[in-house]
């Protein structure tokens, strides 16, 4: 059992008996004296990913689930799905987009430092590192005099992804991507 006020970015916890992993945590201290402080955590169901917002006090307790994360190989991808390999075991599973939908603008062949989450022997996700090097593959052209912080044109990447970017950058430059935005993060 997971107490509320131990949350944390990332733990995966049984909400109504299914995994959900916990994507984002927002604390409220009400300012009168003898009210408990809320936990407001937004949840992302594993499986379905269907996101569920619950408030908590930081007593209320949940059953952590059964998972366990393991470093995986991105091995190659087409439409319809991608393959990966355990890098403990070696076996390989493949995962379909409908699967690993808000992942799929980030996979590109060998990406380092995905996990997949395993429970009860049965893999039923990733997770992405915070940031993915993607190289742009186009853009509007360098505009001359563009300062580094002010307006942003959109890039696009070779999966598909569109992201805002600065002015200066131009196809075929590398770029950090956070997946947790989807926003540009820094010129890599």
């Amino acid at each position: 059992m997971k107490k509320a006020s131990d949350f944390k970015r990332g733990d995966v916890v049984k909400v109504d008996n299914e995994p959900h992993y916990i994507e984002n945590i927002m604390v409220q201290m009400p300012g009168a004296r003898g009210a408990a402080t809320l936990y407001k955590v937004r949840f992302r169901n594993v499986q379905t990913k269907r996101k569920v917002d619950q408030a908590f006090r930081g007593d209320d307790v949940l059953p952590e689930a059964d998972f366990e994360r393991r470093p995986v190989q991105v091995l190659y991808g087409d439409d319809s799905g991608w393959m990966f390999m355990d890098l403990q075991d070696y076996s390989q599973f493949t995962l379909s987009k409908d699967d690993i939908e808000g992942e799929w603008p980030y996979l590109t062949e060998d990406l380092e430092g995905v996990l997949s989450l395993v429970s009860e022997g049965r893999v039923i996700g990733i997770e992405l590192p915070l940031l993915v090097t993607m190289k742009i593959e186009e853009t509007s052209p360098t505009m001359k005099g563009a300062s580094v912080t002010t307006r942003t044109k959109p890039a696009t990447m070779p999966t598909g992804l569109v992201v805002q970017v600065p002015e200066y950058l131009s196809s075929g430059d590398v770029i950090k991507v956070d997946t947790r935005t989807g926003q540009f993060f820094s010129k890599a």
